[in-house]
């Protein structure tokens, strides 16, 4: 299977734009693995509908016509059937695959462009998140370090309340929750807000209440009712959005920032194997 060229995450996309009648075709799509007479003329006998309909439908999924969707969706059975993969493994891979179409969906680059700026200008920047968002919290901080970016990731909850105390007009507070429901960390962001700071939260929700402190939601895909919810890492999506805006980030006195992060990389390197992070 060449992943890339997957249809059912491309599909899964579109869904909830679909009629009814073309969720019908959806389905059928998303099911089948059999190779067949794929022709419109045909297809339309099959699935009870016209050939106008899957014109519309491979439309709606960003195709030019049917033509297109059924050559690259042939395209798929055939990889498929040349690089068989176990089905638990090609469960995970679709569904990273989704979240990426999802980050793509979800990105607003003008937005982008605000945060990174933030990040950039601000005097000092607090990232806070527990548990998974925790740890991209801290991964975060050691790239945008090594840009000389003066930042902290705060992930103890008192740790948290206490730092509230240092937040001024020249901070930025950006929070990282997936779910929307980690309250110590919404608590800090809205606490930074009332103090003058600069707030935003990484999320895949977005709730009218934070709209009153907080002055950019940044977007995370998530997927619900995966059976194998469990094996796909949370961070991911945060990872993604979190390269996208260091790589902004970097942008800004472009130079400056390589020839820092090179030296904080050669004075990495410069240390004994045993001490080295990496």
């Amino acid at each position: 299977m060449q992943f890339e060229k997957d249809m059912e995450p491309l599909i899964e996309l579109h869904y909830n734009n679909l009629t009814q009648v073309e969720r019908g075709i959806a389905d059928f799509f998303l099911q089948n693995r059999e190779e067949m007479d794929f022709s419109a003329k045909n297809m339309a006998k099959v699935l009870f509908t016209s050939e106008a309909t899957l014109s519309r439908f491979a439309q709606k999924c960003g195709f030019d016509g049917y033509r297109q969707f059924i050559y690259r969706y042939r395209e798929g059975l055939q990889n498929e059937k040349d690089n068989p993969v176990e089905v638990g493994t090609r469960h995970i891979l679709k569904t990273y695959q989704e979240l990426l179409n999802k980050s793509y969906s979800l990105l607003d680059e003008k937005q982008i462009k605000r945060v990174s700026r933030l990040i950039a200008e601000k005097r000092k920047v607090f990232i806070y998140g527990k548990g998974s968002s925790g740890i991209a919290a801290q991964e975060f901080k050691m790239r945008l370090m090594r840009l000389g970016i003066d930042i902290e990731s705060i992930t103890d909850s008192h740790v948290m309340t206490m730092s509230s105390a240092v937040l001024k007009e020249d901070t930025l507070a950006l929070g990282i929750t997936v779910s929307g429901k980690t309250n110590e960390v919404v608590r800090v962001v809205k606490t930074a807000k009332s103090k003058g700071a600069s707030t935003a939260i990484m999320s895949s929700v977005h709730l009218r209440k934070w709209d009153a402190f907080c002055d950019e939601v940044l977007p995370v895909p998530t997927k619900e009712k995966l059976d194998l919810g469990k094996l796909i890492s949370p961070q991911f999506p945060v990872l993604i959005l979190c390269d996208i805006l260091y790589t902004n980030v970097l942008g800004y006195d472009r130079k400056d920032k390589e020839a820092l992060h090179d030296l904080t990389l050669a004075e990495l390197n410069a240390m004994a194997p045993a001490d080295k992070i990496i």
